[in-house]
This record gives structure tokens, sequence and C-alpha cells, in this order.
């Protein structure tokens, strides 16, 4: 089982990253309304609300390079807890950005996944 759960983070984050660097919109598709995200400490609750926020960033690319994924089973049945650092190289920009982002993905009646709590911040030395 814990096999399985690393593997389960791991796919997740993979296809969490390629779709921020190269689709963002579609990661409305991973959120549901109940769905909230953290951002650098502000708070935002909804699939749109979320997909809006991370639309309107202040970049258009940006390339996220994966350090580390932990993950461990939730108290929620089949929930799985993601923790993930890295980097994002920005266009433009000489020196990536650290960061560490934690996910609380709940399993759906489909047999898939939503995010249900999203943590981002920047790691600053």
């Amino acid at each position: 089982m814990e096999k399985n759960i690393e593997m389960v983070g791991r796919a997740f984050a993979d296809h969490y990253y390629n779709l921020f660097d190269n689709d963002r919109p579609s990661l409305s598709l991973l959120y549901q309304p109940t769905s909230m995200l953290t951002f650098e400490g502000q708070k935002i609750q909804g699939a749109d609300d979320i997909t809006a926020k991370l639309i309107q960033l202040p970049f258009e690319q940006c390339h996220h390079v994966i350090s580390t994924v932990d993950s461990q089973p939730s108290s929620f049945a089949g929930g799985i807890l993601v923790f993930v650092s890295g980097s994002l190289q920005l266009q433009g920009q000489d020196h990536p950005l650290r960061f560490s982002q934690m996910f609380h993905l709940i399993p759906t009646v489909e047999g898939r996944f939503f995010v249900l709590n999203d943590i981002f911040r920047l790691n600053y030395c």
C-alpha cells in the first residue's frame, strides 16, 4: 500500500506541474467547488477562483523541477497527502526560485483524485 501511495503522489505531482507549465487553464479539472488554495498566505476557495488565480500570476511561462515528493495516507478514506519541494524557472530570469507545495488528494467515485487542499510557498534563503 505504501508503495502505491508513493506512486500516486509522484504521478500526481508530475501531472500537476506538466499542466501548470504547459496548459494552466486545465488545472481547473483537478479542483472542485470545495477545494481551497493557500498561495503565499492568500486563501482562495473553489475551482473557478483557484484557476483564475493561477492563470493571472504575473508570468506566462515557467518550468518546474521537482526535487522531492513525499506522500502518506490521510485520515480521509483513500486520501493522500503529497508534499513537493523543487524549483521553478521563470522565463527571462537567471536564477530559479525554490518552492514547497502540499496537496491533499481525495478520491472520487470515478476512481480519480481531486485536490481538496493546496498550500504553496516560495522558499527564501
